[in-house]
């Protein structure tokens, strides 16, 4: 297990170089940031200026070793807008997008899994083809029109719930969380919704798929021969079972929401990362871009890596393969 853990650390380094450099390049050859951070009635002067301050003048090759040593560092550089730590604007906005992900994805497996349950146990009953025609369109519907509809019903229509910010928070360490105060879940319930309906669509399917897959094997039968009750059955033998596929995507789509949650943070006016990686964008503010991603694909890599363990601890053929390979 500890060489498996060390390799993937390897790889992660190996794929956080490269992607460092493509997106280092790809935002190279994209636009000019000097336009967005001078004035209309600046001259020549003062933008060559400004690119000497940035270090914008030196060649693409020595910008990027520049970038890296200070990476190796932790230190991505300033923002070219605000002139702050393009980390430090990152670390602080990382709070709001994970807990935004974790309840969404909480909120998704608290419903999606025993529904997908149901849905493989009873694969005829009405039930199921209400729940399954309620996974389709929630696994259809694009996130950004789900979120206004939630606006229109619940806060425009019905004034139930507000609907843009985060709220009042309350500080833990280093960290404000939202979900703490009854404000912050009130403004949190909305942006969680919107991405759970799609996400506990997903896991509706998986988990009805693989409960599909575990009833024929010989393992249920033999609990049921033996006369054990089907709570017993269903808590010891099959939930164990389908459990790695649910957590691989399970793990894949929380990494995803919190990559990529941009639409919903937008909608709701959610001060998470999505939405400052989408500012930085629009103004061409490199270092901040950088950051963002460099930081995601490390995310993601540890996330993976979890996710691996975790295979481990809940079959044990899993540790057999490894320690034989």
């Amino acid at each position: 297990m500890l060489a498996f853990v060390i390799r993937r650390l390897m790889q992660a380094v190996l794929v956080m170089a490269v992607m460092s450099g493509l997106v280092f390049v790809g935002l190279y050859v994209v636009g000019d940031p000097v336009s967005m951070m001078a004035s209309a009635e600046a001259t020549d002067l003062d933008r060559d200026e400004i690119r000497a301050n940035f270090g914008l003048d030196k060649p693409l090759w020595q910008q990027y070793g520049i970038f890296m040593s200070h990476a190796l560092q932790l230190d991505f550089g300033k923002s070219f807008l605000t002139g702050q730590s393009a980390m430090g604007l990152i670390l602080e906005r990382m709070p709001a997008t994970l807990e935004l992900a974790i309840v969404s994805m909480g909120l998704s497996m608290l419903v999606g899994v025993p529904l997908g349950i149901w849905a493989g146990l009873r694969p005829n009953a009405i039930t199921t083809r209400g729940i399954m025609t309620g996974s389709v369109l929630g696994f259809s519907l694009p996130n950004f029109w789900v979120g206004l509809m939630l606006i229109m019903v619940f806060a425009v229509y019905l004034g139930w719930l507000p609907a843009s910010g985060r709220g009042a928070t309350r500080h833990i360490g280093p960290l404000d969380l939202s979900v703490l105060t009854l404000d912050g879940w009130s403004r949190l319930l909305l942006p969680a919704v919107t991405i759970a309906l799609a996400k506990g669509a997903l896991i509706i399917r998986v988990t009805r798929a693989a409960t599909r897959e575990a009833l024929p094997m010989d393992y249920i039968k033999f609990a049921r021969a033996k006369g054990l009750g089907w709570s017993r059955i269903l808590r010891v033998h099959l939930l164990k079972n389908i459990m790695i596929p649910i957590i691989t995507v399970g793990g894949l789509e929380f990494g995803q929401v919190v990559a990529f949650a941009v639409v919903t943070e937008t909608i709701f006016a959610w001060p998470g990362m999505g939405k400052l990686l989408l500012d930085s964008i629009i103004t061409l503010d490199r270092p901040v871009v950088v950051a963002y991603l460099i930081l995601i694909v490390f995310f993601l890599v540890m996330l993976n890596l979890a996710v691996d363990i975790l295979y481990s601890v809940l079959d044990p053929r899993v540790r057999l393969q490894g320690a034989k390979a």
